[in-house]
């Protein structure tokens, strides 16, 4: 069985790679690295110290808190002060400010807030607490919108009423078509996000291809991967060859995962959405299909905000779209921190400042 920590972290094949990369000496490439992960990993294992100033790595919105927009926290703090409410949540929310409060906050004060591991466990909170209504946060792209899906299919065929998600599950193809084509981000490249890939396959990014003129490259997540497929998408784009290579066979199949789809698919449908700091989306999110309202806490909760306002000096935006860095917030690593932060960016473990403020540049 290959072993797949040690052989994709070879300090000489790494050295290699890295030498590779530091002396070229071509045009000016510009790459994002769409998913979050791949952030974290770049800044951990000292990549972007590797590259010449010619290779530019732009980080993208592939953080699923970080997109999440701020109406939808204030929605979820409304919802935690109704006394028959409980929250259910994953631990990276936790943290997120809202306009005058947070899920942490609101915790500290007595509300019923819960840390899940996964939408399931929401499932037996409600089996466990049959008079009150337990509402679980459901946000993320394609990663994890199938497990909240069997959730709802779960409560449906075991007939658990006192259960629902509230939405903002999104999708990355269409926030990446809105990137392509700005011309204040001016993109050359894709590093394709496997856990996304996991799930929908390679098809949506062949089509990104041929239709934007956009190579790209699928990896994972270990320094041998992100270093050759630097390398392999550098060449592809000064050869101009467009095509989307898939380095991540080894989880990543061209289809994609057809179960997953399936049980997404017949949960949720698209529809627009609110990507904080970069605004509607046409058909970029998930909503609950009519005939499973009965889960949906949208529906069952009409009094929620839908106001979005962002943090006064918050670039967050901004660095989401990969227009600006981190260094160029005047709240970053001062006023914003992992510890006091104010954007989203800084909360979760995937955001561009919170890797820009443990790693560094």
């Amino acid at each position: 069985m290959p072993n797949y920590i040690d052989e994709f972290r070879n300090s000489q094949a790494a050295q290699k790679m890295g030498n590779i990369l530091s002396n070229y000496k071509g045009p000016l490439v510009s790459i994002m690295e769409v998913c979050g992960t791949h952030t974290m990993s770049i800044f951990k294992y000292g990549i972007r110290e590797l590259l010449p100033p010619e290779i530019k790595l732009i980080s993208g919105p592939g953080c699923p808190v970080c997109v999440t927009p701020s109406f939808y926290i204030n929605a979820a703090i409304e919802l935690s002060n109704k006394k028959d409410v409980i929250i259910a949540t994953f631990g990276d929310l936790m943290r997120v400010p809202g306009g005058k409060s947070s899920l942490l906050k609101q915790k500290s004060e007595g509300k019923d807030i819960r840390v899940v591991y996964s939408p399931l466990d929401s499932l037996e909170i409600a089996r466990e607490n049959p008079n009150k209504k337990v509402v679980f946060l459901s946000i993320g792209f394609e990663t994890t919108t199938p497990i909240e899906a069997l959730s709802v299919l779960k409560a449906k065929e075991e007939g658990i009423t006192n259960f629902s998600l509230l939405c903002a599950n999104k999708t990355m193809p269409e926030a990446l078509k809105v990137l392509t084509v700005d011309k204040d981000v001016s993109l050359d490249g894709y590093l394709y996000p496997g856990h996304v890939s996991a799930i929908i396959g390679i098809a949506l990014y062949e089509e990104m291809a041929s239709v934007y003129g956009i190579p790209g490259i699928v990896t994972g997540f270990e320094p041998l991967d992100i270093l050759y497929a630097i390398i392999t998408l550098v060449s592809n784009i000064n050869s101009k060859k467009i095509v989307v290579e898939n380095q991540y066979s080894r989880i990543v199949a061209k289809e994609g995962n057809q179960i997953a789809l399936s049980k997404m698919y017949e949960v949720f449908e698209p529809c627009d959405a609110v990507w904080r700091g970069i605004g509607n989306i046409p058909l970029s999110g998930q909503k609950m299909r009519n005939k499973y309202s009965e889960f949906d806490a949208w529906e069952l909760f009409k009094d929620l905000p839908l106001q979005e306002k962002e943090a006064v000096g918050c670039l967050c935006g901004e660095i989401l779209k990969g227009k600006r860095t981190p260094k160029e917030c005047k709240l970053f690593s001062g006023i914003c921190t992992p510890e006091n932060p104010v954007g989203a960016c800084m909360v979760s473990s995937e955001g561009t400042c919170a890797a820009y403020y443990k790693w560094g540049t």
